[in-house]
């Protein structure tokens, strides 16, 4: 689905106005929305979990770190960060990368066409400060280490086979992963101030053990024509990879990333924004900028994204109002939901269903703002399909 950016739109007509989170267009004005209000309306009072959801929709806890996930025997991990969903059967199966350092690593949950937790599995083990990451057209989870000199691992969310080391994705403090079977690439963002966004071109589609890492190359304006260039020496040293190509695009913190439909949107939590790269024209732009609604827009902290058969985009925010934001494809931007009494921690790891149903994040801190008290959570109601 075609999305016009909110820098697109303030421009237009050389007039805007950020209301209650729209930023309408000159002419098109139209009655504000409402702080709070959007495609699912305001939030209400906090459920028993401390969750403000939208009328029709209801929260559970999945998991939560140091305890047992359901009747299972295994134990949830701490700080669980990235995520991702993959039909199982008439089931499913959600992912949560760990962020600690040492022993990082991911883990899973299986659930029955009930949703009934019916299993719980170690998937990698012994990495460092897992992140986010990304899924791939052939069900592997790419879990990706936050350090300097990084690697991505590819997992088996059914935990049957090994992960494997990415190494010729690229060696760098890694954060999130987006999949193109289109262009047949994978995009990397990177969490440095002046970090870079990539792309690994596999020598053979489906097998990332080698191929080519390239960096999108553009000027320093918000907007415009972009390329990519190679990276000399992926393994990033004595050079960090970010400062191996002249004229490389630096981006202030890169978090999640997603495509769709020719698109791939990323966040840069440095500068609070989220970025549109246009496939079919090699262009870019802004898709979300706070400074462009004033602060008036309920989305700040922007981290793990992603999105929806409707074109919405769910963006989590690491801290602000501990809330999961939608930006819908004619630019409403507006709090979706909104986790209290949990101010000293992060949400991480939105992913949907396959049936689009039940939205899947955690509080990577919890209530006790400690890596030992995450909380995993499911949240089923009527998304827009």
């Amino acid at each position: 689905m075609e999305r016009r950016s909110l820098l697109r739109a303030a421009v237009l007509g050389g007039t805007s106005a950020a209301l209650g989170g729209t930023l309408w267009r000159g002419a098109a004005y139209a009655a504000p929305a409402q702080p709070g209000t959007g495609p699912y309306g305001s939030l209400g009072s906090p459920d028993a979990n401390g969750i403000r959801l939208p009328s029709g929709f209801t929260s559970r806890v999945i998991a939560r770190s140091g305890q047992r996930v359901g009747s299972t025997s295994y134990t949830w991990h701490n700080a669980p960060d990235g995520g991702a969903c993959y039909a199982d059967g008439t089931g499913w199966i959600y992912v949560s990368n760990s962020e600690i350092n040492p022993s990082g690593g991911a883990s899973a949950v299986k659930f029955s066409s009930t949703g009934a937790i019916t299993g719980a599995y170690r998937i990698l083990s012994n990495t460092r400060q897992n992140c986010a990451g990304g899924k791939t057209p052939w069900n592997t989870w790419l879990s990706c280490e936050e350090v300097s000199l990084g690697y991505v691992y590819e997992t088996d969310p059914w935990g049957t086979n090994a992960a494997a080391q990415r190494a010729a994705m690229g060696r760098f403090k890694h954060e999130a992963a987006a999949a193109d079977p289109v262009r047949k690439v994978i995009y990397l963002t990177e969490d440095e101030t002046d970090g870079r966004f990539y792309r690994f071109v596999p020598t053979t589609w489906g097998n990332l053990s080698s191929g080519k890492l390239q960096v999108m190359v553009a000027g320093s304006a918000t907007s415009g024509s972009f390329t990519w260039a190679d990276i000399p020496d992926p393994d990033g040293s004595p050079t960090a990879t970010r400062s191996q190509v002249a004229g490389s695009k630096s981006f202030n913190g890169g978090e999640g990333c997603h495509y769709a439909n020719d698109t791939v949107w990323f966040t840069t939590k440095g500068d609070n924004r989220v970025w549109q790269l246009n496939l079919l024209t090699s262009t870019y732009e802004l898709a979300y900028d706070d400074s462009l609604v004033n602060g008036t827009a309920p989305l700040t902290g922007v981290d793990n994204i992603t999105g929806t058969s409707s074109g919405d985009l769910f963006v989590a925010e690491d801290g602000g109002n501990m809330e999961i934001c939608v930006i819908t494809p004619d630019d409403v931007v507006a709090s979706f939901l909104r986790v209290e009494g949990q101010s000293s921690s992060e949400i991480t790891g939105p992913a949907f269903s396959p049936d689009g149903t039940r939205l899947y994040f955690s509080s990577q801190r919890g209530t006790s703002g400690s890596s030992s008290g995450g909380i995993t959570y499911e949240v089923t109601g009527p998304f827009r399909s």
